[in-house]
């Protein structure tokens, strides 16, 4: 049992860094090739690379409340490590979901605390209802959150049928 605990702690650190790195990457990027506000076509009608500072939380909401979305960052980023800690149940998928979470998180605190503000670029164009502009580390928060929404409703469904056989070898 520790050694599974031993082996999702290293799955999770693993991915959580490599998040961490690729978002920071890719930001440092953005602020050496990019003024802000200015705007490079990637892909004609698809992607365009537009370097912008999100003071505030996912796509700029709390601008003016900061901090709280940090301590909220923060309690969340730690409530996800201790669960994956001490939850022995938890499948590595799981692990691997929350810890692009985290890594996301993590990420986009970097910029908070160092920069005070987030650093975004990533503007898609080919959705005629998206308006935001986000970044790597707000790719692996969202993807990560999906697949283990996903995942959460197939063990729902998986755990259900296994009662409902259960219950018909019973009788």
């Amino acid at each position: 049992m520790r050694r599974d605990i031993g082996i999702k702690l290293i799955i999770f650190s693993l991915i959580s860094i490599a998040v961490i790195v690729l978002d920071q990457i890719t930001k440092y990027i953005c602020i050496k090739s990019l003024e802000l506000q200015e705007s490079k076509e990637i892909i004609s009608g698809v992607l365009n690379f537009t370097y912008i500072r999100n003071e505030g939380a996912a796509f700029g909401s709390l601008s003016e409340n900061r901090w709280i979305f940090m301590i909220a960052s923060v309690v969340l980023i730690a409530a996800i490590i201790i669960y994956v800690i001490y939850d022995k149940t938890m499948k590595r998928c799981m692990v691997v979901c929350l810890s692009m979470i985290a890594g996301g998180g993590i990420g986009n605190m970097i910029d908070r605390i160092a920069l005070g503000y987030v650093v975004d670029f990533i503007d898609v164009k080919f959705l005629p209802f998206w308006k935001w502009i986000f970044n790597v580390a707000d790719s692996f928060v969202c993807v990560g959150a999906v697949l283990l929404l996903l995942l959460i409703i197939i063990y729902e469904i998986k755990e259900k049928k296994e009662k409902k056989n259960d219950v018909n070898t019973e009788l």
